[in-house]
């Protein structure tokens, strides 16, 4: 009977030892969760980027001289305008003069588009190489944290122009993110060390 009884205390033990070990791993389960996920807002990241910020300023000092070149270049075409209202129509000196107003307002016009195009085409190529750098971060960074999955998480701001306003409420997808693993100083810093990206 005693055997029997020192048996069936080893076998409850147990199976107590069992349902407490079960508890505990159950428990550290619901407090971490399964998938690791990080979210970064890109608008942050270009916003406080040192990087986006020194291109933004060499940006605006080249469309200021850009600016000025071109104002300059009116003031000719302007004072082409002035001078031929001096001269008589029909005249020899009247359509020499009217030949070079035109020369001016085409090199006037032709210099403005070729601003507008090349200023284009450099934001493209820059905004390109930024989300490029901001991927790599990002990436980098969740492999380094373990990290399976990471989100783009910017949040609209309000008020929204009407024209934007359906386009912007369809690309923002992450409406909750508590737990996650917030990478966007994390990839900031990264994105303004990297040596490949140069405003």
């Amino acid at each position: 009977m005693n055997g029997k009884v020192a048996v069936s205390s080893v076998v409850i033990g147990a199976l107590a030892m069992l349902v407490v070990l079960d508890h505990g791993r159950a428990a550290s389960q619901m407090t971490s969760p399964t998938s690791k996920i990080g979210v970064v807002s890109m608008r942050d990241v270009f916003k406080n980027s040192k990087k986006h910020m020194q291109y933004t300023g060499q940006a605006m000092s080249r469309q200021a001289r850009i600016r000025s070149e071109l104002d300059n270049l009116k003031k000719e075409v302007d004072g082409q305008e002035a001078e031929l209202k001096t001269f008589k129509q029909g005249t020899a000196d009247y359509t020499q003069q009217l030949q070079v107003l035109f020369e001016k307002r085409s090199k006037l016009q032709s210099q403005q588009e070729f601003v507008k195009q090349q200023s284009m085409l450099e934001d493209k190529k820059w905004l390109e190489d930024l989300y490029q750098a901001f991927q790599r971060a990002a990436q980098a960074i969740a492999q380094e944290k373990g990290l399976e999955l990471v989100l783009e998480r910017t949040e609209p701001e309000f008020p929204i122009p009407s024209d934007e306003l359906m386009s912007t409420l369809y690309m923002h997808k992450v409406l909750y993110a508590g737990g996650c693993v917030d990478l966007t100083d994390e990839v900031t810093a990264r994105l303004d060390a990297d040596e490949t990206l140069k405003p």
